[in-house]
């Protein structure tokens, strides 16, 4: 089996020479093998409304509330969502290079750093926290559902418990859950076809939301004149670091496994400029949009709404509500299955080649995602949103610190393909295992976590965290993690090379 380069267009993009890994590789299916040149053809198009049907949901539009709550007035709310992108965008285009040249999804590009069989590690953390996402993001979607379908036929909220929830709550669950496992199954090429159209539709439905509040509230309302209450000196500064890494790990996640979607680019301009132009500009534009239409509710109802669906739910209007039960639905099927389906499906896939294939993934991402009971993870957001982001950035950017140290400085972009799919080859190590790659997770994810706490004793870590004397650091997670794995690795790597080449 043997690779070769294949030029087309802007960029070279390597392929395997027709024919199988092997009949019964433990290492590959249809799945994980690089993806043809003729069938990789997403344009920018397709990456820019991705990252659009993506960025347009519930949570991304209470972001913003969040940092107001904290004492951020709107300008410096939407400014630090804003720079927060543009910043993990980095890490998104230098990951996501390797998907256009060589067709490989997230766990193969792991495997030449960790080693083939290393590279489950971190998809498995990748899988667990996407598993997680889903699961909440359903939740939410069938929450959302559950208020505007209530609204429209009254008494919903009314009906019998089960579980200490209505029944109602949890056939909304359920088959929103269904839904959304249904569209996956169908394949990459029907997630295409739906984020080309669900994308403008999203942003049909936000901009309705802002005149629909516009037209009611006769003005924008008195929230986009509250001053800060931290002011631009050290009280702001203590509360910027902390909430910028916050917000960069609410896409963290896809800054590891953006290989599974650009493997399918038609190049490396279409999956940059398409995520350039998707990424910063869409959460900017969404979280200012946010903040516009909230400030029309407090003019209209005394008080803030920053729940889109709470917003809604004020109207009586059939039509509106009904329109909102559409975009909402668009809008959470459309990045939960992006963002939360597609890479756990394939990173279980990863686990065992023989006997789970993506459509197999996605199902148990679907089940893994109920186990969790993302009922009981929302009951209490102070804990999820700021514990949660903060210890998933710090351990997944630890991931991509590595993944970028490897691919880019280490080898130059250059990867045997034939040698990720096999035992014995260039990234085998000792039994399919780098121990370096282990060592940068280990401190830096120590490093990046360890100091980790929450307030009045909430979360995992209590107090000071586990490791007291790195609290300092747990503010800055993701920046740590990234940085301090980074750095390890290639001295690592480069202090090998040196050794052999004495020896």
């Amino acid at each position: 089996m043997t690779a070769g380069p294949v030029r087309i267009g802007d960029a070279e993009r390597v392929e395997l020479v027709p024919g199988e890994v092997a009949a019964d590789s433990r290492f590959a299916n249809a799945d994980l093998l690089p993806v043809p040149v003729a069938q990789r053809h997403w344009t920018t198009y397709n990456f820019a409304a991705l990252w659009v049907g993506m960025a347009h949901n519930i949570p991304s539009w209470m972001l913003a509330s969040g940092l107001v709550a904290l004492g951020m007035d709107w300008k410096q709310a939407v400014l630090t969502i804003a720079l927060a992108n543009v910043v993990v965008l980095v890490p998104m285009l230098l990951t996501g290079h390797a998907g256009p040249k060589y067709g490989i999804p997230f766990p193969v590009l792991a495997r030449a750093p960790f080693g083939v069989r290393g590279a489950n590690l971190p998809a498995l953390v990748r899988a667990g926290v996407a598993c997680a996402w889903f699961g909440i993001q359903t939740w939410i979607g069938g929450t959302g559902i559950f208020v505007l379908l209530g609204k429209v036929f009254g008494g919903w909220a009314q009906a019998a418990e089960v579980a200490g929830q209505p029944w109602t709550l949890w056939l909304c669950f359920v088959l929103f859950w269904a839904l959304e496992l249904a569209i996956i199954y169908r394949g990459m090429e029907a997630l295409r076809r739906f984020e080309n159209w669900a994308a403008p539709f999203v942003i049909v439905g936000a901009l309705a939301l802002l005149v629909w509040i516009a037209g009611k509230a006769g003005g924008l309302g008195p929230l986009l004149d509250q001053p800060s209450k931290l002011g631009w000196g050290s009280d702001f500064w203590e509360v910027f670091f902390p909430s910028l890494m916050g917000m960069i790990a609410f896409w963290s996640t896809l800054s590891l496994n953006i290989p599974d979607f650009t493997r399918f680019g038609s190049g490396q301009r279409a999956q940059m400029v398409g995520q350039a132009l998707g990424l910063p500009t869409t959460m900017t534009l969404f979280a200012l949009l946010s903040v516009i239409v909230t400030s029309g509710s407090q003019a209209l109802y005394g008080a803030p709404v920053w729940d889109p669906v709470e917003l809604v739910a004020h109207t009586d209007n059939v039509f509106g509500l009904l329109f909102a039960l559409v975009t909402v639905l668009v809008a959470t099927i459309s990045v939960n299955i992006a963002a939360n389906v597609v890479s756990p499906a394939y990173d279980l896939s990863h686990l065992a080649p023989r006997i789970i294939d993506f459509r197999t993934g996605a199902l148990i991402t679907g089940v893994v995602g109920v186990l969790i009971m993302p009922w009981k993870l929302t009951s209490t957001p102070e804990l999820y949103i700021f514990t949660w982001l903060g210890l998933v950035g710090g351990l997944l950017g630890t991931v991509a610190g590595i993944l970028i140290a490897d691919y880019w400085i280490v080898r130059r972009t250059r990867l045997s393909l034939p040698d990720l799919y096999r035992e014995g080859g260039a990234y085998w190590y000792r039994g399919g295992w780098n121990w370096k790659a282990l060592a940068a997770l280990a401190v830096g994810g120590t490093l990046a976590v360890g100091g980790s706490h929450s307030a009045a004793g909430q979360g995992p870590f209590p107090g000071d965290g586990l490791i007291p004397v790195l609290k300092p650091l747990a503010d800055y997670g993701w920046a740590v993690g990234l940085g301090s794995s980074l750095v390890l690795y290639v001295a690592l790597m480069r202090a090998g090379r040196g050794a052999r080449s004495r020896g």
